[in-house]
């Protein structure tokens, strides 16, 4: 009796070799462009000791209460799969004293993040985030500065129908006069409300606004607006980031409904949605943190930063983003002797960094030309038996079809030379 298979848990995907090319691209855009910005990449673990989110993402949102992978370890203690990086990024930078670096305190994060939601496209319990981390200083052109990186890693890769909204949730002064204010509203539309609604009514009524239920987001057609209650530096702030986006010719909405799940945000938010995705069309969003650091013990310190999920992109991105799959050369090898001086050829080229493959499974001319042709090869070299004894080879463009004799010395560098020139 044939063994059962074993399949991946509900809520998390393989990323199979077919898909690599997006993830590639992705990836190597974040990079690229972070590091262009001023941003050095660090990496923290995949789990840390609940009470860092629990601190820093706050007891009352959905992450903490619903969505958290927490388990005991063997002494006990309570450990967390990431749910995000900003908690775990902030407390690297405190436990290592990054604040007295000469260097820049500006970070990147590349990885898979972890929460118990409903699966559904480009929403999964294991998910990829790229994120951006900024700390040390209140100036309103740092939050423009992760703005503009994120609307630039999002514009290259050619994703369409992209919008940015800003908000700003004004100091803690400011949020506390509109949360009461709010609260009271929210009582008298409490019938048109959600039940989860209903229950942040009292614990987070902010949180009431993110709400995308349909009776929701009507019952809160006519409620007040933070920017009414901002004071005039918040109201600054935000005047001076909205500045900065229209100097760099950044499109953006002022969504004064636009708040973040987490609670650690304060004055800018901001969220680049497409229409393309649905319900759920966040790509990537952020915002101004400038009490975190001292919440998770560090001094006081500005920062600003943005997450954006990779699945959610690759979902997106046009196959005109993509770089089309090549492998430059291709050992078309067959007979004992001719395999013999291929594999060896192969092991010259691909030890000087020229990508270079075979089918170890061909047998014949005919079958290796048309592997060839599927990997997108621009030269295949022919050895046969005959080749071999004569010490030279054929090579083929595969673009022209043209064969020329080479002598075997001569080969290698000859597509070296041929490859940089191309």
């Amino acid at each position: 009796m044939d063994k059962p298979i074993i399949r991946s848990i509900k809520g998390v995907k393989d990323i199979l070799p077919g898909d690599m090319a997006k993830w590639e691209a992705i990836e190597e855009a974040a990079r690229r462009l972070a590091k262009v910005y001023g941003f050095a990449e660090i990496r923290v673990p995949l789990f840390e000791a609940t009470e860092l989110f629990a601190r820093s993402i706050g007891g009352s949102t959905d992450i903490v209460e619903k969505e958290m992978y927490t388990f005991p370890d063997r002494d006990g203690k309570l450990l967390t799969l990431r749910p995000e990086a900003t908690a775990g990024v902030v407390r690297a930078y405190v436990e290592h004293n990054l604040a007295a670096s000469s260097s820049s305190q500006k970070y990147f994060y590349l990885g898979p993040m972890f929460r118990h939601e409903r699966p559904q496209a480009g929403r999964l319990r294991q998910f990829h985030q790229f994120g951006v981390e900024s700390f040390g200083t209140a100036s309103p052109q740092a939050d423009v500065e992760v703005i503009d990186l994120l609307w630039h890693f999002l514009t290259s890769l050619k994703l369409p129908g992209l919008t940015l909204e800003v908000n700003s949730l004004g100091d803690s002064t400011d949020r506390a006069a509109y949360r009461a204010v709010l609260a009271d509203y929210l009582k008298l539309q409490a019938d048109r409300l959600c039940e989860n609604c209903r229950r942040r009514m009292t614990t987070n009524p902010l949180r009431v606004l993110d709400c995308k239920v349909p009776g929701c987001v009507a019952a809160l057609g006519n409620a007040p607006s933070i920017g009414d209650y901002l004071a005039p530096a918040s109201r600054q702030h935000f005047d001076e980031v909205l500045l900065g986006l229209r100097a760099r010719a950044i499109p953006y909405v002022v969504n004064p409904r636009l708040v973040r799940g987490l609670d650690y945000y304060t004055l800018t938010t901001f969220e680049v949605s497409c229409l393309h995705l649905g319900a759920q069309n966040a790509v990537g969003a952020g915002g101004r943190y400038d009490g975190l650091v001292e919440t998770l013990g560090g001094p006081s310190t500005p920062a600003v930063g943005f997450a954006t999920g990779l699945e959610r992109i690759a979902l997106m991105l046009p196959d005109s983003a993509l770089a089309p799959p090549r492998c430059p050369v291709f050992l078309a090898a067959f007979g004992t002797k001719g395999i013999e001086v291929g594999y060896h050829l192969l092991d010259q080229l691909r030890k000087l960094g020229i990508p270079a493959d075979t089918d170890y499974r061909a047998t014949t001319l005919k079958r290796l030309l048309s592997q060839a042709d599927r990997v997108g090869s621009s030269y295949v070299i022919i050895l046969g038996d005959d080749e071999a004894s004569n010490e030279h080879v054929l090579l083929r463009n595969m673009q022209t079809k043209e064969q020329e004799t080479i002598p075997q010395r001569q080969i290698v560098q000859t597509l070296v030379t041929r490859l940089k020139s191309s």
